[in-house]
């Protein structure tokens, strides 16, 4: 069985949100479109405490973009964002959430950030989605959502290395590009893991 993965589509990775992805607003029709072919479609949503760890604010004297360690593991610092409860957390409002069948909330945890939609970052911690998609005998999945680099490619990459067949769908993504071209390489990396790319059109 194959199930759809819809990643962070969330207010705060908006153009208009706290930590904005260009474009990202242009992924949610493809998701609404490509929500009807699928049984099980399944969303994953940042929700994070207000003192989480990867906020520049928790790290007196940081700015976003700087690097540090969180839960052992290198953490890039982000703007507040996708606050429990707060509107930024909340997904688009034009997605067609009467669709969605599960959401599964990740980065709760304040010592370490959650990219992928499987694990936290240093893969002590399940969110439930590997056993969810399991109770469901989903052997494939196809995924979308923001932003490429860092959540839609750690969710593919885990997505693998759990031994599911993966697609991408490329024109439902959207990179942050913290440095130009980073999205791009997140493509060609999670090609060269084993995912498939493709567009909505040949979903």
């Amino acid at each position: 069985m194959r199930a759809l993965i819809l990643v962070d589509l969330q207010n705060d990775f908006m153009p208009f949100g706290a930590l904005p992805v260009a474009a990202g607003d242009e992924v949610v029709p493809i998701a609404n479109a490509l929500m009807p072919r699928f049984s099980l479609v399944v969303a994953t949503q940042d929700w994070h405490p207000a003192d989480h760890g990867s906020f520049a604010s928790s790290h007196p004297g940081t700015s976003p973009g700087d690097v540090t360690e969180l839960g052992g593991v290198e953490q890039v610092l982000w703007p507040d964002h996708c606050v429990q409860g707060m509107p930024g957390a909340s997904f688009h409002s034009a997605l067609d959430v009467a669709r969605i069948d599960r959401v599964i909330r990740k980065g709760s945890d304040p010592e370490v950030d959650s990219y992928s939609g499987f694990f936290d970052n240093d893969h002590r911690t399940s969110t439930g989605l590997d056993a969810l998609l399991a109770q469901h005998a989903v052997d494939e999945v196809v995924i979308l959502g923001l932003a490429t680099d860092y959540c839609v490619q750690a969710t593919v990459i885990d997505a693998i290395g759990l031994g599911f067949g993966v697609t991408v769908v490329t024109d439902g993504c959207r990179a942050v590009d913290i440095t130009p071209g980073d999205g791009d390489q997140a493509l060609a990396f999670m090609r060269a893991e084993g995912a498939r790319l493709t567009t909505s059109n040949d979903i």
